[in-house]
This record gives C-alpha cells, sequence and structure tokens, in this order.
C-alpha cells in the first residue's frame, strides 16, 4: 500500500482542508504516516498569512525532498495559490494546488506517478473567478474529540494587512443541506462537539439564497443544532467579524445551550486612526458597545480577540489609546501578532513602518495586560460548576478540557473520560487554566 504523509501551516481552516485531503488519500488505498517518516507522497498544505509563513512552507517542502528524494511532493494552500511560479522553482514539487481543486489531489499525484515524474502539474486556477464552494466531504474522521466542519470560503473585506482574499478569492458559502448531512456524520461518528470554521465565517450566506429568503450564520447554526439532535452536545463558532454578530446569533445562545458561550472577535487595534488605515469596519465605540451588549445578554461569555501591535503609522499616542482601549474590555484572552510586513498588501508600502524592536516591545505591553486580564476571567469561575469536555491526558493521571466559554480545566479525578463532558467543581488557578474535582 502506498503510504503519503501530511503537514500544515496555518489556521483552523486549513487544518480542516488537510483532513479532507487525507480523507481523499485514504479512500484512494493510501496509507497515511507521519510527516518525520519516509513516505512515497508528501502533501505540504501551506500558509501565506505572513512571509514566515511562506519561508516555513518552503522549509517544509525541502525536508520531504531530504527524506524521500524519488518521493511526489505536492503543495497546497495559499502560498500555492499566491506564488505558485515561487513553489515550482523550489527542488522536488511535482504538484501544485491552491485554494480550489484539492478535491482532485489523488488524481493529480497518480497522474504524476504514471508518467515517472516527467511532468510537473500546476494546477492553480484564477481564484478571482471561483464561483461556487467546493464541497468535499470527509472521508475520513479525524480522532479528536471536536471536528471542525468549514462552511464558508473566501473573503471581501481586504484589510490592509492581509493576504487572504488574494489567496482565497471571493465569498462561497457551503449549502444548508451539504452542512445537514456532514452533521449528521460527525456526529454518528462520536463527535460531541462541532466547531464551524470559515475564512469569513460571519459572511455565510451572502451568496445563496433559501426559497426566496436571505441565508445567514445563524440559518447555518439553526442547521447543524437540528441535525446534530441529541447527539451533539456542543457547537462552537470559529472567528467573527463584530459587525456581523446578530441579535439572531446572541438569542439563539441565550436559548439553546448547546451553542457555546465563547465569541472570537478581532479587534486589532484599539485607535480609530490604526483602525481606518487597516480598513477595518468599526469603531472602538461600536465595538465596546457590542461587547457590553454581548456580556448583558450572556453572562460569562468569553471575548476572545486578536490585536496587531506595531502597524505602520501607528504612533506612540495611538499605540497608548490601545492600551487603554484594551485595559477596559475585560479579554478573556488576547492573542497579540507584532505586524508583519506582508509583500503584496497595501500596507506593505504604508509610510511610518515601525521597527522591529519597538514592535515587539509593544507586543510584550499588551501581553501583560492581555496575562493580567485571562487570569481575572479563569478566577471569575473560582467555586462554581461548569460542564468540560475532556481531550487531553496529562501526566500523573491528569486530564484536561474545555468548558463551553473556552477555559481549560485540568484534574485527576475523573478517568477514562475522553470525549466526554463531565460537570467539574473549579477550585484553583492551574498552568493556563483551572484545577477542579468531578461532581
Amino acid at each position: 500500500m502506498p503510504q503519503v504523509a501530511f503537514t500544515t501551516l496555518g489556521c483552523k481552516v486549513n487544518q480542516f482542508e488537510t483532513e479532507v485531503m487525507e480523507g481523499l488519500f485514504k479512500a484512494g488505498g493510501y496509507e497515511v504516516v507521519d510527516f518525520d517518516e519516509r513516505a512515497d507522497i508528501y502533501v505540504i498544505n501551506t500558509c501565506s498569512v505572513t512571509n514566515l509563513g511562506e519561508k516555513k512552507s518552503r522549509q517544509l517542502i525541502r525536508r520531504a525532498n531530504r527524506q524521500n528524494p524519488n518521493a511526489i511532493i505536492a503543495v497546497a494552500g495559499c502560498y500555492s495559490q499566491v506564488s505558485p511560479d515561487q513553489v515550482a522553482k523550489i527542488p522536488g514539487v511535482d504538484v501544485i494546488v491552491g485554494t480550489q481543486d484539492r478535491g482532485r489531489i489523488v488524481e493529480l499525484v497518480e497522474e504524476v506517478a504514471n508518467t515517472s515524474r516527467k511532468v510537473k502539474i500546476n494546477a492553480v486556477t484564477d481564484i478571482m473567478q471561483a464561483k461556487e464552494f467546493e464541497d468535499i466531504p470527509l472521508f475520513s474522521i479525524p480522532g479528536r474529540t471536536r471536528a471542525f466542519l468549514k462552511i464558508q470560503e473566501g473573503c471581501t473585506n481586504f484589510c490592509t494587512y492581509c493576504i487572504i482574499p488574494y489567496a482565497r478569492g471571493p465569498l462561497r458559502s457551503r449549502s444548508l443541506p451539504s452542512i445537514a448531512a456532514e452533521t449528521a456524520k460527525l456526529v454518528a461518528a462520536g463527535f460531541t462537539e462541532i466547531v464551524l470554521t470559515g475564512i469569513h465565517l460571519g459572511a455565510y450566506g451572502r451568496d445563496l439564497t433559501h426559497g426566496s429568503k436571505a441565508v445567514t450564520l445563524v440559518d447555518a447554526v439553526q442547521t447543524v443544532l437540528s441535525a446534530g439532535g441529541n447527539g451533539l452536545l456542543r457547537l462552537r463558532l470559529g472567528s467573527l467579524e463584530s459587525v456581523e454578530v446578530s441579535d439572531r446569533l446572541i438569542a439563539l445562545m441565550q436559548t439553546d445551550q448547546r451553542l457555546c458561550p465563547h465569541l472570537h472577535l478581532p479587534l486589532q487595534s484599539g485607535d480609530d486612526r490604526v483602525l481606518k488605515a487597516m480598513n477595518r469596519h468599526y469603531t472602538t465605540e461600536q465595538y465596546q458597545a457590542l461587547i457590553t451588549g454581548i456580556k448583558t445578554s450572556v453572562p460569562g461569555i468569553a471575548i476572545t480577540t486578536d490585536i496587531i501591535a506595531g502597524f505602520p503609522g501607528e504612533t506612540d499616542e495611538m499605540f497608548e489609546s490601545t492600551l487603554a482601549f484594551v485595559n477596559k474590555m475585560d479579554f478573556a484572552r488576547i492573542h497579540i501578532f507584532p505586524y508583519s510586513r506582508r509583500t503584496g498588501t497595501p500596507a506593505a508600502g504604508f509610510a511610518g513602518q515601525v521597527p522591529e524592536q519597538e514592535k515587539k516591545r509593544r507586543a510584550q505591553s499588551l501581553q501583560q495586560i492581555a496575562d493580567r486580564q485571562t487570569e481575572e476571567f479563569h478566577k471569575s469561575f473560582i467555586g462554581q460548576k461548569l460542564d468540560v469536555l475532556f481531550e487531553t491526558t496529562e501526566a500523573a493521571g491528569i486530564v484536561s478540557g474545555l468548558t463551553g466559554n473556552y477555559i481549560r480545566v485540568y484534574t485527576d479525578t475523573i478517568q477514562d473520560s475522553f470525549g466526554q463532558i463531565r460537570s467539574v467543581k473549579l477550585e484553583r488557578l492551574y498552568q493556563d487554566g483551572l484545577w477542579g474535582i468531578s461532581v
């Protein structure tokens, strides 16, 4: 049986797409092995969000070629999409697939194999012309406690720092019947939690109609909850733009306990001048009003976010505005990224590029606030009982898992709990989360 190995860089959407490609190879009679092993085929699913992501992609391609110079190497994903000519020049690359046509990955690899590697296939097409969601079902079920379900592709926000709209193309949404079918399959396989993912998840449905009605993310959420039935205990949402959080979505979170009280809403900056330069479509006042309203409607909800430190043109005064704004927001978790100058984006040519050391300093200042706010969020639940989906075995009999509002909980009072949801009383801070006991 021929062996194929995979590796993935980047976001949860990329992880899901790798799982889809793994399933296609398994259905074709291939054995999936670890990327560190000598394989007949290597598939590298690349990232292009930063120049560093592209560098890591090239390193992984070269590593695969060293492990087995006779292997067929297929490169897929965002780096392939935006720079197929660069990828083609890397020694050992045989197949290049972008962010579309991944359903043909096995066919393309076998075409190279049948010609004794005398041809190199570049299957990258103009992603801006893509019209339909590439609906590839999962042919094999990943061995995890929660399952990712991709329902949306593409982005049209065109933030000035981001290459993704050029790598992923226009908005395309998965049909509601397809979402229902995949949900039923995942629940039947034993998954109790599903995470909806997409490149621009909040834009789901803008390209669809259902009868004469417009389709929105809420329709997708309701479809999953209905198709999942009693077997689906949790539904979690991937990253959303704050301006796309609707009253209907919050109302559903209030009425259906399966919809996790956790929203990841990227802020990116706490200064309106920087937000405008980023081409973000909200002000800090609007963002704060939304978060305040959500927290009032859904007590205990976790609001997590992303912030970029050192965006071009961000002065000391602007950064101080960000610090002051973040200080009063009480996020559950903050992901902080020093600005990365991405070739091909408008911001790469902006004046006022911030020196690397200053970006690191600003990121460290933000991290101090982030650490404090996460600790305070965790402390607010000490003494309470929350349901935990256990997924990881730690050392010395300790297991861990996540609450619905995304707190990692550790305990040694529960055994044989993998994939199960148990009630836990939270007692104290522990590592990156809380320690609890079974109740």
